[in-house]
């Protein structure tokens, strides 16, 4: 078998793969819960290729990716639930559906996306797909709630604003930023007061009063119509840089990081604050023998 720039190869070799006779016995013993986590790892390698600007990796990770979708077509399909086809036709559907702006007739694309449209679409297709569970016998399905709709895979940074975002469609939100920073502080006293109350040993109120404090944030960052996830990414990128600095500079001094006292390493974490603000890095460090 060659490879091919035509999907239906791709299709042939997961077919392949997946034979119980004559296929690879690791892809032929998965299922879509074994499978699933390395979806989602591909999806992250993915936007981490496209943060590094590699096209290479972005072409090759996209592969994966698209191999992963093959993957779950395939396994359904040996199950006679759909196939890799009717991922395409669904996919495709909706996306016609959702840009009358541009494949409308005439009068739908002079008019363009009117503003709400989009969800007002999306609420249309819920309330059909609800219909159609009600028609296969899957009523208990149809009848989830508004929440419901937020994947609990997600990351929880991400299903915190997500689950937000839900809950604001029926009013259940501030209008503005300034009450979410003001339950961030009332937040933050009460896991203050409950590490003070707790002592040196963690507590499950403790995590919970934690856990409370980030989803503030989360809602904080929704209102700023910032991604919480990218905000925090950004800060981790910063870090990086700033503690790779320190490991540079005391490798310059033919210092271990473990010899250093922390007074040292906050002086070379300045240090990299100054230079990416443009600022000049001193001739020295201090040194200490704590």
């Amino acid at each position: 078998m060659q490879p091919s720039r035509d999907i239906s190869r791709l299709i042939e070799i997961m077919a392949a793969l997946r034979e119980p006779a004559t296929g690879c016995p690791w892809d032929v013993e998965q299922t879509f819960e074994s499978i699933a986590p390395y979806t989602i790892e591909e999806a992250y390698e993915v936007a981490d290729a496209i943060h590094r600007g590699d096209s290479d990796d972005l072409c090759e990770e996209l592969g994966d990716l698209l191999l992963q979708v093959v993957y779950h077509a395939r396994m359904a399909e040996e199950l006679e639930q759909f196939a890799f086809g009717d991922v395409v036709q669904a996919v495709t559907k909706k996306m016609i559906r959702r840009h009358p702006h541009v494949f409308g007739d005439a009068e739908a694309r002079d008019a363009g996306m009117a503003k709400g449209q989009w969800d007002a679409i999306k609420r249309e297709e819920k309330r059909e797909r609800a219909e159609r569970r009600v028609a296969q016998g899957k009523d208990a399905e149809a009848r989830r709630g508004l929440l419901d709709a937020v994947p609990v895979t997600l990351p929880a940074l991400t299903t915190a604003e997500k689950l937000q975002k839900q809950a604001a469609h029926v009013g259940f939100d501030w209008g503005k930023a300034g009450p979410v920073i003001a339950k961030i502080r009332e937040e933050l006293d009460e896991l203050e007061a409950e590490i003070e109350e707790a002592g040196p040993d963690t507590t499950p109120e403790m995590e919970d009063e934690l856990g409370d404090v980030l989803f503030a944030m989360a809602n904080l960052a929704r209102h700023l119509e910032i991604d919480p996830e990218k905000a925090l990414g950004r800060t981790n990128r910063k870090f990086r840089r700033r503690f790779a600095h320190i490991e540079t500079r005391a490798r310059a001094d033919d210092r271990g990081l473990e010899a250093m006292s922390l007074d040292d390493m906050e002086a070379l974490w300045q240090e990299a604050k100054r230079i990416e603000r443009g600022g000049d890095a001193p001739a020295a460090v201090s040194t200490s023998d704590t």
